[in-house]
């Protein structure tokens, strides 16, 4: 027998909330629904729905809160017909030291959340508020917690490890990775599930790297936090501790300073000094320098760490690119990858300028190292993994269908 289950997953953002809704079974997900609140909080916000793969709702609309959309969620589900979730699924970046399997979110592991908070200051919170906010409108209905450092469990301790005195890394400070979703959903992707030596490179707002073999996780970029690795949208990735310490003793920063500087004023948007869109960036590039600069930053950044990972894993078979920028900035990938033909990666420019919705390899049929774009989709992850939680601790026979 069948059970069937509506999940919805939700990624709460500081001013928005993304979710999709989807019937699932124990063999597949099928996508009902998709959609977002933005600008909540603000004046004036949007809302719009997306129904098999077109446009059904798209209009601005006062969003107070994240109640307030999940509110304007239960209406719509009413007027297109659509049951209510039986089970709801939720995008958290860390877990901190205490959690990080997926799991049923119950008293216990929401105070752990709440005092995870420092491992992912931009993200715990609007996470949190998500939690609370389907609580008081679905207090019967089970919340699954769906970490995205739960991917790169099987790090080395060489390669999790800072080298700083030993009781740090008791109390957690440690690498932890994120994107973790994104990887795994990849790695379903691919015919040999991430067996061979791989490279996925998860290129955003946010940006990270996973060096992959016999389907596990042994390096990524990010760290402690989502703040470090690669050069991001706002985020300034890895730093000379040295550049920490000069701007606390001279300039006067204190953690407050930092945290801002690091997270929404570097990166693209600070070394450009225009935008923290690639897209923007790329448009620009012919007639600002400081856009040209920073295209040359980030893909020197990825290519460089590229290298690194390809020493960890001893040779590489395939590079995936996913991500915003990875699956539609055609010429970011050529990027990246021209220089590194001596490794053995040539790319195709015709199959690398066709951008996609669908996956496709992108280098040369004689290239001695696979690249491709996939797109990612980490809500289904989420919605795979809530489903296969939430029935493990339900009687079995419940909403099932011959």
């Amino acid at each position: 027998m069948a059970i069937i289950k509506q999940v919805l997953a939700l990624n709460s953002g500081s001013s928005s909330l993304k979710f999709a809704l989807y019937r699932c079974t124990e063999d597949e997900e099928t996508l009902l629904l998709t959609g977002a609140a933005e600008r909540i909080g603000q004046s004036v916000g949007r809302w719009w729905l997306d129904q098999q793969g077109h446009r059904v709702q798209d209009r601005t609309q006062a969003l107070p809160t994240t109640k307030a959309a999940l509110e304007t969620l239960l209406q719509e589900l009413g007027a297109l017909a659509l049951a209510h979730p039986d089970i709801i699924g939720h995008r958290i970046v860390s877990g901190g030291p205490r959690h990080r399997q997926h799991c049923s979110i119950d008293a216990s592991v929401l105070q752990d959340l709440r005092l995870a908070l420092a491992f992912a200051p931009l993200h715990l919170p609007a996470e949190l508020t998500g939690i609370e906010a389907v609580s008081q409108l679905w207090p019967e209905k089970p919340q699954i917690a769906c970490f995205d450092t739960a991917f790169h469990q099987t790090l080395p301790e060489d390669a999790a490890r800072f080298p700083l005195p030993r009781h740090f890394w008791h109390e957690g400070i440690r690498k932890y990775g994120f994107h973790g979703l994104s990887y795994e959903y990849i790695l379903t992707q691919m015919p040999d599930r991430g067996q061979s030596p791989t490279i996925i490179a998860h290129l955003g707002n946010g940006a990270s790297l996973a060096a992959v073999r016999q389907g596990k996780c042994l390096e990524t970029t990010m760290g402690l936090t989502p703040t470090g690795g690669l050069m991001m949208g706002t985020r300034s990735g890895d730093l000379d501790p040295g550049v920490l310490l000069y701007l606390m003793s001279e300039k006067g920063y204190g953690g407050k300073e930092l945290e801002h500087l690091l997270n929404h004023q570097s990166g693209l948007l600070g070394v450009s000094s225009l935008s923290a869109d690639m897209a923007v960036l790329l448009q620009e590039q012919g007639r600002n320098p400081h856009a040209q600069e920073a295209i040359a930053l980030f893909t020197y950044l990825v290519r460089k760490n590229i290298g690194a990972f390809i020493a960890v894993l001893g040779g590489l078979h395939r590079i995936v690119f996913t991500g915003g920028i990875g699956e539609h900035a055609a010429p970011v990938r050529w990027a990246i990858c021209r220089p590194l033909e001596h490794f053995g990666i040539r790319l195709d420019p015709h199959a690398n300028a066709a951008n996609a919705t669908q996956s496709r390899r992108i280098s040369l049929p004689n290239s001695a190292v696979e690249v491709w774009v996939i797109p990612t989709d980490e809500d289904r992850m989420i919605a795979r993994h809530s489903y296969q939680l939430a029935l493990q601790s339900e009687p079995s026979g419940t909403n099932s269908v011959q």
